[in-house]
């Protein structure tokens, strides 16, 4: 079920938060209230996926019990092995195996296997858990508490990738505690703008992109062509998984629960350590604190240091996609990040404007290597940003375009806004009322998957 969706707004989520609050003063119905409306939303899509899912989430909380009652890293060992083989199954089966033929000189037909929603977000979110608990960060739950921890519907799909230490503690308060009134309007304001932002900016947006994308597979665009759906899938990538942030921030708000924030205005970062800072923070901090720095990070010498910047990013990229142009794009970062070091202790600064710009170059390159399904495609739109298919434009200037870059560069931050800026005033109620129903109509057209989901 898409959060954009009508069915999702009208129906779904209505009648949610009716039965979520006539037991918001029993912990153990409202829990499960919660749990099954998540069931209900992970099923909308395809139910033959739900038992994968619960018997994923079900092996995991069995091996970290085994832990508690009996000790011995193996079950944590186990546990990581479990929920790493699931995701390299179902995501990376196909193209490890398309490698190995490769290699091998052989000519099979290719194979695909369907992949799960969410199987991504999950599985890090498993991960974080067995490792907490093995470092001595992590605690004991109930069946009841570690599934609705997993399946909680706001972030099931595509995050932000919450950590059991930051929802579980909130799960056990009452939502009717002071400043019910509060988060509900912060909630619902979180959610609409970020609707808007899915509806009116981002959809237009990738009828500007897509089409230029298609064309690189077998040919070199215009220059024109090719900076304006570069530019138009950088800010279509942003604000549409920021539109699904601020849309799952909203609704843990309605449902009492403070999300962790996952965007930051990145395209307003000086340098690609700042980028990172504010892009998908919460990956960050997973790649952070579960991959880079128990692989060394930046604590045992030069050597160490770029091998854990390359492998981490790598798998970043990897994580995101199987394919080449995925890991290419992890390395590119990780490479990146390296270089930023090396000048950052060199002393030297550069003007803002010209770091900026430098960021932005490097971050929009980067964002066509990650948007090409493979290196000819990317090659092609290289190619044509550096005038080589000629300059004639064939695609029309999109109204959408420059207000999006206006969104990302000049405005307040939606967190700011709506935690600092937000009035409890009749005109504001009735913007944000309209803003929500223009948004709605818009979706009565057809509501598009968000990017995130693909990943």
């Amino acid at each position: 079920m898409l959060f954009n969706s009508q069915a999702f707004i009208l129906l779904f989520l209505p009648v949610v938060l009716v039965a979520y609050y006539a037991a918001a003063s029993q912990p153990l119905w409202r829990q499960a209230a919660l749990i099954l409306a998540s069931l209900v939303f992970y099923a909308w899509w395809d139910p033959r996926f739900l038992p994968l899912l619960i018997g994923q989430a079900g092996v995991t909380w069995l091996l970290a019990e085994a832990y508690f009652r009996w000790g011995g890293l193996g079950w944590i060992t186990l546990g990581i092995v479990w929920n790493i083989a699931l995701l390299a199954f179902f995501k990376y089966a196909a193209f490890l195996a398309g490698v190995l033929v490769g290699l091998a000189g052989l000519s099979v037909p290719e194979f695909s296997i369907p992949l799960p929603i969410a199987i991504s977000f999950c599985t890090f979110q498993l991960i974080s858990y067995l490792v907490d608990v093995q470092r001595g960060d992590g605690r004991h739950y109930d069946p009841r508490q570690f599934f609705l921890f997993v399946f909680l519907f706001p972030h099931l799909i595509a995050g932000p990738i919450v950590r059991h230490s930051e929802i579980m503690p909130q799960l056990e308060q009452s939502p009717l505690r002071p400043g019910l009134d509060l988060r509900l309007a912060q909630g619902f304001t979180f959610f609409i703008i970020g609707f808007a932002k899915k509806a009116i900016l981002t959809d237009p947006l990738a009828q500007v992109s897509d089409p230029v994308f298609a064309a690189a597979a077998i040919g070199t665009p215009s220059l024109l062509d090719a900076w304006h759906a570069a530019l138009a899938f950088s800010m279509q990538l942003f604000l549409d998984f920021s539109a699904y942030s601020e849309m799952a921030i909203g609704l843990g708000l309605m449902l009492g629960l403070r999300f962790p924030d996952n965007f930051d205005a990145p395209y307003r970062a000086l340098d690609l350590r700042d980028f990172w800072r504010r892009w998908h923070m919460t990956l960050s901090r997973f790649i952070r604190d579960y991959l880079y720095i128990p692989l060394g990070g930046s604590r045992h010498g030069m050597t160490r240091y770029v091998m854990a910047s390359l492998l981490a990013m790598g798998l970043c990229g990897l994580w995101h996609g199987a394919g080449w142009t995925f890991v290419a794009w992890g390395l590119m970062h990780g490479a990146g990040l390296i270089a930023h070091r090396f000048w950052s202790e060199s002393g030297r600064q550069l003007p803002d404007v010209v770091a900026w710009l430098l960021t932005m170059l490097f971050v929009l390159v980067g964002w066509v290597l990650f948007r090409a399904p493979e290196f000819a495609t990317a090659g092609h739109m290289f190619q044509g940003m550096l005038g080589a298919g000629g300059f004639k434009s064939t695609v029309a200037l999109s109204w959408a375009l420059p207000a999006a870059i206006a969104v990302a560069l000049i405005g307040p931050t939606t967190k700011s806004f709506v935690e600092t800026q937000l009035t409890p005033r009749p005109w504001m109620a009735a913007g944000m009322a309209g803003l929500a129903v223009y948004s709605l109509l818009l979706a009565g057209g057809g509501s598009t998957e968000f990017i995130y989901f693909r990943f």
